[in-house]
């Protein structure tokens, strides 16, 4: 499971004394627990590795959107802090799909699903969701699903 795998690693940076590290793996625990308290009125909840596979998802696009301001507003420190950050963060992240094979299963779920047009879009977005979420940036996928169904 994921969440053992960040618990071992923040014992394994504690005790090689990487400060840095150990607060990103412990900001990423802290996540996890409040997103654990609050699944716990909650009627279903999600296969673990799913919840944080969805966690990991938000806290890096926080990252992401938090580099481009800082590098905006003239911080590099600031964005050096967050790029940091998100390195700790995409290491337990399962690997990324690229592109290409994007707009491969793209361009099979529409021909499954027989969508001709934009009114199409929530169709072939939640099938390559269900079929494919953890490994996209559905924010990207987002731009492809639109250029394909353009």
């Amino acid at each position: 499971m994921i969440r053992d795998t960040i618990k071992a690693a923040q014992v394994a940076s504690m005790k090689a004394g990487d400060k840095p590290r150990t607060a990103a793996v412990r900001l990423i625990l802290a996540k996890l627990k409040d997103r654990d308290i609050e699944l716990r009125t909650a009627a279903t909840t999600p296969d673990d590795d799913a919840l944080v596979i969805e966690v990991l998802q938000k806290m890096a696009k926080q990252r992401r959107e938090s580099i481009q301001l800082f590098e905006e507003g003239g911080r590099p420190e600031r964005a050096a802090d967050e790029r940091a950050e998100l390195e700790v963060i995409e290491e337990f992240l399962p690997a990324q799909m690229s592109e290409e094979e994007t707009r491969v299963a793209i361009a099979a779920i529409k021909a499954e699903t027989g969508a001709e047009g934009m009114k199409d879009m929530g169709k072939v977005m939640s099938e390559l969701k269900a079929r494919h979420g953890p490994q996209l940036d559905m924010s990207k996928a987002s731009g492809l699903v639109k250029a394909a169904l353009a």
